[in-house]
């Protein structure tokens, strides 16, 4: 069911990210520019049924958001060899992520904002929706 008071302030301490509506995804999406616009770089965390799930909701918040894309760190596992659940550490700092099996993890996606220059506008948010995006 999907909840039209979702905000980035009601998504903290939640397990999993809630299902929201297309609008609600859209006025999220507006929140959460708005929040990391004085960021200068991000980390992100992707907890996902699978790999391949966690890689496309990694793209799709890449491309929403018109940033670079992170590359597979080579010393990581081969994707295609994890099965089950995943989390999903992407670094903009390195270029880079890595993804891990993991169980016993709730769904959605975390964004660290980090500005070395002003701390006090440093925070994370979500769980977001893994189809934020898409």
């Amino acid at each position: 069911m999907a909840d039209s008071s979702v905000t980035l302030v009601s998504l903290r301490g939640l397990r999993s990210a809630p299902q929201v509506s297309a609008p609600d995804c859209q006025r999220l999406q507006q929140e959460l520019r708005t929040a990391i616009a004085s960021c200068e770089w991000f980390t992100v965390g992707v907890m996902a049924p699978s790999a391949q799930d966690a890689v496309a909701a990694l793209r799709s918040l890449e491309q929403g958001l018109g940033w670079e894309a992170l590359a597979l760190d080579p010393s990581g596992e081969d994707l295609a060899s994890i099965d089950g659940p995943v989390f999903l550490k992407g670094n903009q700092n390195n270029g880079r992520f890595l993804v891990r099996r993991e169980s016993g993890l709730g769904e959605g996606i975390l964004i660290t904002g980090h500005n070395p220059v002003d701390p006090t506008v440093e925070d994370t948010w979500g769980p977001l929706p893994l189809q934020l995006f898409s």
